[in-house]
């Protein structure tokens, strides 16, 4: 595979008419042994190349129509909308509505082919597109009872509170024994003359079990005590019930819009009687349309409570079956948005960092050849410049001119280059002192051919090293400006946005899980490709001290 590539390259090379150096040959070879970064370098080019390919990728437009005979390729091409309804309106088509339309569905011949993400970057995603927006959720579980009860020092029930579950077997109505119904431990018993007594008692917790009901159990609780001027005449005492050992597992069922079960799961749905299932199916058919307050049903010795869900559609909205990254703040697809903002971030830095790192050398290289007043002029405004805020030459250019891709470009791009021409200076001052430049201005170079033909391309060595780390920055830059509000106008598509909306709606995780695991790939990708090529570039070889 290697040799075959090296053959091709070779004659390539031959055809075109230039070759490299054994230099230039020998730290490509460098950085292809170097498997991190030669891998990552590819890996960053194909994501670039899948970015560029965006609309072929997620795109609400077809690639491909076939109409009436004829054959259109919106994804390259713009159609009015009368050219497939015929209603005489030149605006964009809805294509999507087209496809449902019975008319065009007409046709056997007529068919439209999608990108695999059916959506844009832009596009609004309508809520009824949702998968389970149309179900309701019935949740069953069962619920413990809690009533409270005063008690006689006989242990008479003088009256309670929502305590009717403890007395459901009862004859006496009027006033019924605690201790005929649930089997009151010593302790328990020991407590309540305590507190009759007017004893000081601290809180005190019993489990009492029914005496006619196997299996049932109930928590009793006194709150603690202390004493009073006239002793007390009843104690109230807390009563919870606990559900039965044999009751069955908690319910989920699924409703659809005209109250059919779609699935059921766990046992407390079957437990209910006919009535009881007739009544839950006809309130979640209202839960369609508005909210149903929680229920609690009797079934024997269990209060079942039921509770009645709609998945309600807001944005952001969490990743679902079709929407694999979620849904931002204003309806628009992550992946879409990810997927594009690639393709910004990408040619943002590499147009940055080519226009950048050009007028660096090229200053960097003047200062350096030329020395003298030159060189200290153009420090001294390399100086005065690199002390000009640029945030607020931003804000400044971006609201008389507006803020745009090509704007943001050259702002920063006349910003970016100062550190590079450092680097270039210091090269062309270091390689014009060199015997082969003396040599060139002994045969009567000009100064253009030196800089051009033969210190240039020895000083662009060490320069080339930090093109990589240069793009990371640039996109880290530009994402760090769309997040502050101050990059490029909505509604473009950027990561440094989407992350703005998760520090608005920090609940929505997709928002920073997402766009920031796409940033640090990127950047960390960028980061081992110029590890890789700072090392191939360097000419010292590593030693080890003992």
């Amino acid at each position: 595979m290697n040799g075959a590539s090296s053959f091709f390259r070779k004659q390539i090379a031959g055809r075109l008419g230039w070759r490299l150096n054994p230099i230039a040959q020998k730290r490509l070879r460098r950085f292809r042994n170097m498997k991190r970064a030669y891998r990552s370098l590819w890996t960053l080019a194909a994501l670039y190349v899948i970015s560029l390919c965006s609309e072929l990728l997620c795109n609400s437009d077809p690639l491909y129509v076939r109409h009436n005979g004829r054959s259109y390729f919106p994804v390259f091409r713009f159609y009015p909308e009368n050219v497939f309804t015929g209603n005489g309106r030149q605006t964009r088509p809805d294509y999507k509505r087209i496809a449902a339309d019975p008319a065009f569905k007409a046709s056997p011949s007529n068919r439209m082919i999608f990108a695999p993400l059916r959506y844009g970057p832009n596009e609004i995603i309508q809520p009824a597109s949702l998968p389970h927006t149309d179900r309701v959720t019935l949740r069953i579980t069962a619920a413990e009872r809690v009533g409270a009860v005063y008690l006689a020092p006989d242990s008479r029930v003088i009256r309670h509170l929502a305590a009717e579950f403890a007395f459901r077997d009862s004859a006496q109505a009027s006033a019924p024994r605690l201790a005929d119904h649930w089997e009151m431990p010593p302790a328990l018993q020991e407590a309540l003359a305590k507190r009759f007594r007017n004893e000081a008692t601290p809180a005190f917790r019993a489990l009492l079990a029914s005496r006619h009901r196997p299996g049932l159990q109930a928590e009793a609780h006194l709150a603690p005590f202390t004493p009073r001027s006239a002793p007390r005449t009843t104690v109230r005492l807390t009563l919870r019930q606990r559900p039965p050992a044999d009751a069955p597992t908690p319910s989920l069922v699924t409703v659809d819009s005209t109250g059919g079960v779609v699935r059921v799961s766990g046992g407390a749905w079957t437990r209910l009687s006919e009535a009881q299932r007739a009544a839950l199916l006809a309130l979640a058919v209202q839960r369609f349309d508005a909210p149903v307050d929680p229920l609690m049903l009797e079934e024997g010795d269990t209060t079942w409570r039921v509770l009645f869900e709609k998945k309600e559609v807001r944005w952001p909205y969490p990743p679902v079956r079709g929407h694999w990254l979620g849904i931002d703040h204003s309806g628009r697809d992550v992946l879409a948005r990810l997927l594009y903002g690639l393709r910004t971030s990408m040619t943002f830095g590499l147009l940055l960092v080519v226009f950048s790192m050009g007028l660096g050398i090229a200053l960097g290289a003047i200062q350096g050849y030329f020395g003298g007043t030159t060189d200290l002029t153009f420090q001294r405004f390399t100086e005065i410049w690199s002390a000009l805020p640029f945030l607020y030459v931003m804000i400044l250019l971006g609201s008389i001119y507006g803020r745009g891709f090509l704007l943001l470009l050259v702002c920063y791009g006349l910003f970016n280059w100062i550190g590079i021409s450092h680097y270039a200076r210091a090269e062309f001052l270091r390689l014009r002192a060199q015997p082969f430049v003396d040599a060139a201005r002994v045969l009567g170079l000009s100064n253009r051919a030196i800089i051009f033909r033969h210190i240039l391309p020895n000083a662009l060595a060490p320069i080339v090293a930090f093109f990589p780390f240069q793009l990371v920055g640039a996109i880290g830059s530009l994402a760090a400006l769309d997040y502050l509000g101050f990059g490029l106008p909505p509604p473009t598509p950027s990561w440094g946005e989407l992350l703005q909306q998760a520090q608005q709606y920090r609940w929505a995780w997709w928002l920073i899980l997402y766009p920031s695991l796409a940033l640090f790939i990127v950047m960390l990708l960028g980061v081992f490709v110029g590890e890789g090529a700072r090392e191939a570039f360097d000419p010292k070889p590593q030693v080890r001290l003992e």
